[in-house]
């Protein structure tokens, strides 16, 4: 996690906004009397919006907790894909 001040940023702006898509970093903007701002990529943002969504749900969180210790004890199966012809 990168942390810079206010005008710093502002003087360099498309630096640390390239920074923050490219690397995937999250920044945190210091700013007076402690009122920080936290900037992420849209991409981050999205991926932690969902990851929220499905852990907010029981069921989902167990169904994952559940198929995440089937996989550590191995008990899971690989299939190989079939590919379908599009025009029949």
């Amino acid at each position: 996690m990168l942390a810079v001040n206010y005008t710093n940023l502002r003087d360099n702006m498309k630096t640390y906004m390239d920074k923050v898509t490219d690397d995937y970093e999250t920044m945190i903007i210091t700013r007076k009397n402690n009122r920080n701002v936290v900037m992420l990529s849209e991409e981050s943002y999205n991926n932690l919006m969902e990851n929220i969504h499905v852990m907010d749900n029981k069921t989902n969180y167990d169904w994952l907790m559940e198929s995440k210790a089937q996989l550590e004890k191995g008990k899971f199966s690989a299939h190989e894909l079939i590919e379908e012809d599009i025009d029949e």
